[in-house]
């Protein structure tokens, strides 16, 4: 996965800052939809291995797989959870209610692991950017 950035500074160890400017859903023309009220640039150090310097515009990349997972984990797991915890409360005859409470509280729980699983495994499965042109 690429992405343009630009080089804010230089780090020790071959790393660089790079500042992304992140893509809105409304292509920049945003009269009507306020989504550029939050911040539109990000922050991230790149592994810098063309040596380009502070100003310079360049293109980042990063491995597609752990990407991916990080949206499999923040996006389908709490919805498969979700959906599980009120099938389950289904099968076995639970009212309406019971399963929709026990639905949410599927999503709750969802939740709890995902935060754990960050605080256990973050660094191990940290997106790492690779400056390439």
């Amino acid at each position: 996965m690429t992405q343009d950035a630009i080089v804010t500074k230089l780090l020790p160890n071959s790393m660089a800052e790079v500042v992304v400017t992140r893509q809105t859903a409304c292509g920049g023309n945003c009269g009507s939809c306020e989504a550029c009220m939050f911040q539109s640039e990000l922050k991230a150090v790149a592994r810098n291995r063309i040596q380009a310097r502070p100003g310079q515009r360049v293109v980042i990349e990063s491995q597609t797989s752990k990407v991916f997972s990080a949206v499999f984990l923040v996006y389908i797991v709490p919805i498969v959870l979700f959906l599980l915890g009120y099938f389950l409360a289904y099968i076995l005859g639970a009212s309406e209610w019971i399963c929709i409470l026990v639905s949410f509280l599927s999503l709750v729980l969802s939740a709890v692991l995902l935060v754990q699983f960050h605080r256990r495994f973050s660094k191990d499965r940290e997106i790492v950017y690779d400056i390439i042109s």
